[in-house]
């Protein structure tokens, strides 16, 4: 189709109706007609397309058209908010909470602390009735997230459909238990992560295990699978809206307009995820000025850094950066970015770093912003993201060992 010509077409057709209007009747009808014609026209032709799909291992990508084929079908964003900022903004109010009853455990850290886990252990599954072997997914949320953010409750609920057990890692301080030391977290330290799989294994030791990141979360995730390389129990990782190098993903976020919308609103969560714990905290920082910071920046700089015991928030934020550890994963993993989402700018998306793991495949899509991927008139339930996390778990779980004989 040539969309030129139509184009040309739809304008004459306008006009011709603006100058019969005037005189006739009719016109506001013809005008709202022709221009939901042009923006259908828009719509299709420049926002909805398939997603990119990177990877240099054609037998992965052989499976990921086979098992989970929504990696390469047109990606239809929400008619209505399909802008990057827009989408971010409206997912957690627009998309529903599911019911899901957990089973809290806190478990105990090498230097004192604790973990809080939530577990949804699908007793109820037909298709995997012993728990010894049902298979596993472990959980990460964004920076400030809990197991109540809507997309986790999103994935669980796709798990439980297909008979998965899912436990949910809630990073220290942050679900509501006290901190026991003065440590949280950050995106670059995996010892907490690493204790929470070695424990998750320990218990359920013949049960396929996999993980899925989420924002900071995915971060986390693949900082531990650069680190590990094989040498870990899980079989495969799904990664969303990862932001992949920390340097170019503050620069983003201190624009103005990302400022306002998503920066300081971002810092206050923060602020407030620790200021709880002031008590156990001011015994080695200085409270006040962490409390006056006004970007991610200036927190991760009084704050996050220094508890980690970088001598700088640069060295801090170059070994949070996954893309530096990406050559080094060595499990299959898929990794969901949208090239519009402001937290993960698109020139930052390591496509020629992944091109040299064949375990790893991009899938890149020209909308869908920071964890939104919303999709349909009034997308409510399902996101594309929801999609792709449900067929490429299934696809791990049931045909994983087909990956690398297709």
């Amino acid at each position: 189709m040539d969309w030129q010509v139509l184009t040309r077409e739809l304008s004459l057709y306008l006009e011709s109706q603006v100058r019969v209007g005037f005189f006739g009747s009719g016109v506001g009808l013809s005008l709202v007609l022709g221009f939901g014609v042009a923006y259908a026209c828009y719509y299709l032709n420049s926002i909805a397309k398939k997603p990119q799909l990177v990877a240099s291992n054609d037998r992965f990508c052989r499976f990921l058209e086979e098992y989970c084929p929504v990696v390469t079908e047109t990606y239809y964003p929400t008619i209505w908010c399909w802008e990057g900022r827009v989408q971010t903004l409206l997912r957690p109010f627009i998309t529903s909470r599911p019911q899901v009853q957990y089973r809290n455990e806190l478990i105990k850290t090498a230097d004192g602390g604790q973990i809080s886990l939530d577990w949804f252990d699908n007793n109820e599954s037909s298709y995997y009735p012993d728990a010894s072997t049902r298979p596993t997914v472990l959980l990460l949320p964004g920076l400030t997230g809990t197991s109540k953010e809507s997309y986790i409750l999103h994935m669980i609920h796709q798990s439980e459909t297909l008979g998965y057990r899912c436990v949910v890692f809630n990073n220290r301080g942050i679900a509501g238990e006290e901190l026991l030391t003065p440590r949280t977290y950050c995106a670059a330290n995996t010892e907490d992560l690493e204790a929470v799989i070695h424990h998750v294994h320990s218990l359920y030791p013949s049960a396929p295990f996999m993980a899925a990141g989420v924002s900071m979360g995915g971060m986390l995730l693949l900082n531990y699978l650069g680190k590990t390389g094989r040498d870990t129990p899980l079989m495969a990782a799904a990664i969303f809206s990862a932001g992949w190098n920390v340097f170019e993903s503050v620069e983003s976020l201190e624009k103005p307009l990302n400022w306002l919308l998503f920066n300081y609103y971002l810092t206050t969560c923060l602020q407030s995820s620790i200021s709880r714990h002031r008590q156990m905290l001011e015994k080695l920082f200085d409270m006040d000025l962490v409390m006056k910071a006004r970007t991610v920046r200036e927190f991760d700089k009084q704050f996050t850094s220094v508890m980690f015991g970088y001598r700088s928030i640069d060295d801090y934020y170059e070994d949070a950066s996954p893309c530096r550890k990406l050559k080094s994963v060595g499990i299959p993993v898929l990794c969901l970015n949208s090239v519009d989402d402001v937290f993960s700018p698109a020139h930052a998306i390591p496509v020629e770093t992944a091109k040299q793991n064949a375990n790893v495949a991009l899938v890149l899509t020209s909308c869908g912003g920071h964890i939104g991927f919303l999709e349909g008139i009034w997308p409510r339930k399902c996101t594309y993201m929801d999609r792709v996390f449900k067929q490429f778990v299934q696809a791990m779980f049931e045909h994983g060992n087909k990956i690398f004989s297709m």
